[in-house]
């Protein structure tokens, strides 16, 4: 994928994240912020199409590296160039999925 249309589909996606966020209309939040609403929803329906291409690796430790799972206990999410998330219970989906794209974009 070249570099503009990178740019471009981070930018889309972090629209549709703050919209999701929003609990706004797509018609409302796309009126507050000059945007066509057919072209968010033309870039919504790519955002979707490319969330569900990727392919995400997990690695799962071995029985004995495990800390003893207990309720409420965080999760990590280990991302590229040695950076992690921890994400702990009760944490907002609409604000990592944002977090997320941000970062992925840095990549």
């Amino acid at each position: 994928m070249k570099r503009g249309r990178t740019e471009e589909l981070a930018k889309w996606r972090r629209l549709v994240s703050e919209q999701i966020v929003s609990g706004q209309t797509v018609a409302a939040f796309c009126r507050d912020r000059g945007l066509r609403d057919w072209k968010f929803y033309d870039w919504k329906k790519r955002v979707r199409e490319a969330e569900a291409a990727k392919f995400v690796a997990v690695e799962v430790a071995a029985v004995a590296e495990q800390a003893p799972a207990s309720a409420g206990s965080a999760i990590e999410v280990r991302l590229p160039r040695a950076r992690s998330l921890v994400v702990q219970p009760g944490f907002d989906a609409g604000h990592l999925r944002a977090l997320l794209s941000v970062l992925e974009a840095e990549v």
